[in-house]
C-alpha cells in the first residue's frame, strides 16, 4: 500500500478542472512536439516556484513517478 503525502494535496483542488484542461492542451496547438515539451518545461518550473515548498515538490516528483511505474508494469489495473 502506497503511504499517504504528508504535504501534496493529491484529491480535486482546481475550479473547473476540465475547463482547465481544455486551455492546456489549446496552448499547445500548432507547436511542434519539442516546443510542447519545452512550453510544459517552463509551465512546470512556473508552478514549482510559485508552490515555493520543497516538500511539496518532492512529493509531487514522487507522486508522478510512481503513477508513472504503476502504468508502465501493468500494475494500475
Amino acid at each position: 500500500m502506497t503511504q499517504p503525502f504528508q504535504y501534496l494535496i493529491t484529491s480535486m483542488n482546481i475550479d473547473n478542472p476540465d475547463d482547465f484542461y481544455e486551455e492546456l492542451i489549446a496552448i499547445h496547438n500548432g507547436l511542434t512536439e519539442s516546443e510542447s515539451l519545452k512550453l510544459n518545461a517552463k509551465l512546470i518550473m512556473i508552478l514549482a516556484n510559485h508552490i515555493g515548498d520543497r516538500a511539496v515538490l518532492t512529493e509531487a516528483l514522487h507522486c508522478v513517478k510512481n503513477s508513472y511505474t504503476r502504468v508502465l508494469t501493468g500494475k494500475h489495473l
